[in-house]
């Protein structure tokens, strides 16, 4: 493409504060905003682009010629997008991919600073995923049936609520805030993240046993809404949870009595 036409493809959809590379692709220092364009492609190659990156609402079926790094969010959701292929390597921000026809997440960012969002597509597997997110990431509202290839280190939250999960086989290692599988059709919870830093819910599956259990969960765990007998409970980490229970409700009704004493 030469230099006049992607001027002028720039200035058909305001892109502006560019620099054209030799190989005819752009870097812009700025943002790039392409959504509801009616693009079933997109109209110029881009290298490098220090903001956010919209392509969201469009008819696109491929990523290719997407930015190689993008300083902000990239939002691509609402296309009919089977793959990622083409997509950027590495994104500071959050990555939207949501509403699309994706199988798979192969052609995902390395890494990701903000939230992963992939929840709403046709996903069996989640290889290809990113190595780690630095915030949450949402893969409710697919077709999962393992969740091998997920991140190994998710920062915030996990959702996997909402698909045919009989395994949490493959979960990240470490969830840094709270993790969700509720909805699905699991009979165990061998595989859960070894540390949860905020809640545990497994609600609404099948279980009949909590081995597997997290190591550790620094908030609540709800497991409702399932085929758990009293037998199910006797777990060393179910103990060692209510035993820590106990023992809040205990500091709870010493300081409340101190309260009322004062």
């Amino acid at each position: 493409m030469k230099k006049k036409e992607i001027e002028l493809i720039c200035k058909e959809y305001g892109i502006g504060n560019y620099t054209i590379n030799e190989d005819g692709s752009i870097d812009v220092q700025g943002s790039v905003h392409l959504s509801n364009k009616r693009l079933k492609k997109l109209p110029i190659k881009f290298k490098h682009v220090s903001g956010h990156f919209n392509c969201s609402n469009n008819q696109l079926t491929t990523l290719s010629g997407s930015p190689r790094t993008v300083g902000g969010y990239f939002d691509c959701h609402n296309n009919q997008l089977t793959t990622l292929s083409g997509g950027p390597n590495s994104v500071g921000g959050n990555f939207i991919c949501s509403y699309n026809q994706l199988t798979t997440l192969e052609g995902s960012p390395n890494s990701v600073g903000g939230n992963f969002y992939c929840y709403n597509n046709q996903l069996t597997t989640l290889e290809g995923s990113p190595k780690s997110v630095g915030l949450n990431f949402y893969c409710y509202d697919n077709k999962l049936t393992t969740l091998e290839g997920s991140p190994r280190t998710v920062g915030g939250d996990f959702w996997c609520d909402d698909n045919q999960l009989t395994s949490l086989e493959g979960s990240p290692k470490s969830v840094g805030h709270s993790f969700y599988c509720n909805n699905n059709q699991l009979t165990s919870l061998e595989g859960s993240p070894k540390s949860v830093g905020g809640d545990f819910y497994c609600s609404r599956n099948q279980l009949t046993t909590l081995e597997g259990s997290p190591r550790t969960v620094g908030g609540s765990f709800y497991c409702r809404n399932n085929k758990l007998t009293l037998e199910s409970y006797d777990s060393d980490y179910v103990k060692s949870y209510i035993k820590q229970l106990n023992r809040d409700i205990k500091i709870n009704e010493l300081l409340n009595y101190e309260k009322e004493r004062d």
